[in-house]
């Protein structure tokens, strides 16, 4: 991983804020407005082994980082079953790594509607048509439907299925590194009060 110009000139550590939603908020500018980058969403399996695969971070409101998908999904019922979850999000050109984990619950209807809104064409209709019947089908088969779906369905409003979590942090891991030093995480854990305690652990 490279540094960005001038980063290897400043003191994070000492700038760091005491709450660490604020440094989330610096390093995931606009997020508040509309999706961001994609992050890996970790989960435990009904199996109780682990469960990862990559989302699109929908929204970071300030508070919680939301996220998508099929109500469907396996990482819905690992949800429903154990509403805990860690995300990772990776800005390898900056150096930078966020690893957040927490608690998960439901996002209310009109929150899910406006993330669906702000989806591109291509993920509105993905919503609708990506389920184990088209996954099953072959390459050919699935575009044949994708183009009479998009025919038939001008308009969309969001499926049945479609469903919203959020993501509420118990620990923030802002990794950070270097070429002329050692790599090191700062770490914040929420304290019973609603505080946060913070530490730097090695990179």
């Amino acid at each position: 991983m490279t540094v960005l110009p001038g980063q290897a000139a400043e003191d994070p550590d000492a700038t760091a804020p005491a709450d660490p939603l604020v440094l989330a908020a610096a390093w995931l500018p606009g997020v508040d407005a509309g999706p961001g980058p994609t992050m890996t969403l970790s989960t435990v399996g009904l199996d109780g082994y682990p469960s990862a695969r990559t989302v699109l971070l929908s929204r970071f409101d300030g508070e919680r980082l939301h996220f998508h998908t099929d109500s469907r999904s396996r990482k819905a019922a690992e949800l429903a079953a154990l509403p805990r979850a860690a995300v990772t999000i990776v800005w390898p050109e900056a150096a930078r790594q966020l690893v957040v984990v927490g608690d998960v619950a439901r996002v209310t209807a009109d929150e899910a509607r406006a993330a669906y809104a702000a989806r591109t064409r291509y993920l509105q209709v993905l919503a609708w048509v990506n389920d184990h019947e088209a996954a099953a089908d072959t390459a050919s088969r699935r575009r044949e439907l994708w183009a009479a779906f998009e025919r038939d369905r001008p308009e969309l409003e969001p499926p049945d299925t479609w469903a919203g979590f959020a993501l509420t942090p118990r620990r923030m891991l802002f990794w950070r590194g270097a070429t002329d030093a050692a790599s090191n995480r700062l770490v914040y854990e929420r304290c019973p009060d609603g505080s946060w305690s913070r530490d730097s652990w090695p990179g």
